[in-house]
């Protein structure tokens, strides 16, 4: 396993997951204080998503005509600058959608090669594990964007510089640990397109989409949510840092089991879960000592569904197959990240409790889909 570039494609991952972290509540905490209504705060927050689902149709393209150090680098250069100019945006709508754009497409490049590279790196037995590490290293830099918010308020000019210094920091890695060589895939032809994996993994498919949704609702509207019903700003921007702790510190425990039983269970249990607590979130809200750990919760199993699904991914694909199927990925996490924040604003609008409702709902339709094809698939198995 090369481990340095696994080590620069982890540091990597983490300023981008650091960036999605501080920005998304950062700009909807912004627009909400100037007057902006949830829908105008949905639609500004799914915009990244946009772009991240234009990443998926340019990954092709760069790996055909670019080394993979020169796409890392100017994919992270349209990140840095999309953040460093944000802080003279917010007078102009178009400004701030044109910023989050090219975030969007910075970053659903860095993640649909960075997961492909590393899934290659893993061997079978300890993919669980590794992937599990990798979605740590996102999540737990993503956790520290909401924090510092929390503590340097949202008005504060002090974030985007230090995301923007993160952003220089992880060019220089770049520079160091991957190689400036072309993708090479020795397994052939792909055998299937971007809208052909939903044919071929549909479960899969859904639990993108499902974390993709919970990701951007959690991020851009839960700070909104909890205002709404009483909290304060801070304690508001400090939920969502404890449910992507949850996400953060249960990953490598659930990549440790992965690699132990049968996956497709655990991956239908941890959607069971999540829908549970969704459905019973404005409960909690009334419940402080309880709502706190079970939003801990939410967050382990929440994460569990995208890494459990990354790691069926490396399981089942390889070589331009796995390219395209994390394409794919990056395809339908733009589509739940921009369909995530435009129907819970919409929810949030026509009913107090719309956003956990849509939580629960996505949770839901992940476990109908994962349950039918985790059992044909069986069939099919037991039948060969």
């Amino acid at each position: 396993m090369n481990m340095r570039l696994l080590a620069g494609l982890l540091f990597a991952v983490s300023v981008v997951g650091f960036s999605l972290g501080a920005s998304l509540p950062l700009v909807s905490l912004r627009l909400h204080e100037a007057g902006a209504g949830t829908l105008q705060i949905g639609i500004i927050s799914a915009i990244p998503a946009a772009g991240m689902m234009l990443s998926a149709f340019m990954v092709d393209a760069c790996c055909k005509h670019l080394t993979r150090r020169v796409i890392y680098l100017l994919s992270f250069s349209l990140c840095t600058l999309s953040i460093a100019l944000l802080e003279w945006a917010f007078d102009s709508m178009l400004w701030l959608a044109l910023l989050r754009l090219g975030l969007g497409i910075g970053m659903g490049i860095a993640i649909i090669l960075g997961e492909s590279w590393v899934n290659e790196l893993c061997p079978d037995h300890n993919r669980g594990k590794i992937m599990a590490l990798y979605a740590t290293s996102f999540t737990g830099f993503q956790v520290l964007g909401p924090a510092l918010l929390a503590l340097l308020g949202a008005d504060s000019p002090w974030l985007t510089g230090v995301v923007t210094a993160c952003y220089g920091l992880a060019l220089l890695c770049i520079l160091l640990t991957v190689p400036n060589d072309h993708v090479e895939h020795e397994e052939g032809e792909k055998s299937f397109g971007l809208a052909g994996f939903f044919r071929v993994a549909p479960a899969l498919c859904v639990a993108v989409l499902f974390f993709s949704f919970f990701d951007a609702v959690v991020l851009s509207l839960l700070p909104v949510y909890a205002t709404s019903h009483g909290f304060a700003v801070g304690v508001a921007a400090l939920m969502v840092t404890v449910v992507f702790a949850g996400d953060m510190v249960f990953q490598l425990p659930l990549g440790w089991l992965a690699d132990r039983v049968e996956r497709t269970g655990l991956h239908l249990v941890c959607g069971l879960v999540a829908m549970g607590i969704g459905i019973a979130l404005p409960w909690l809200l009334q419940v402080t000592w309880l709502l706190w750990p079970l939003l801990v919760v939410l967050g382990a199993v929440a994460g569990g569904i995208y890494t459990l699904a990354l790691v069926l991914i490396g399981q089942r694909f390889k070589g331009q197959d796995l390219v395209t199927a994390n394409a794919s990925v990056g395809l339908l996490w733009g589509v739940g990240s921009l369909v995530g924040p435009l129907v819970s604003g919409a929810a949030m609008d026509v009913a107090p409790h719309g956003l956990p409702m849509a939580l629960a709902l996505m949770a839901g339709l992940f476990v109908c889909f994962a349950r039918q094809a985790y059992r044909r698939a069986g069939r099919l198995q037991a039948a060969a």
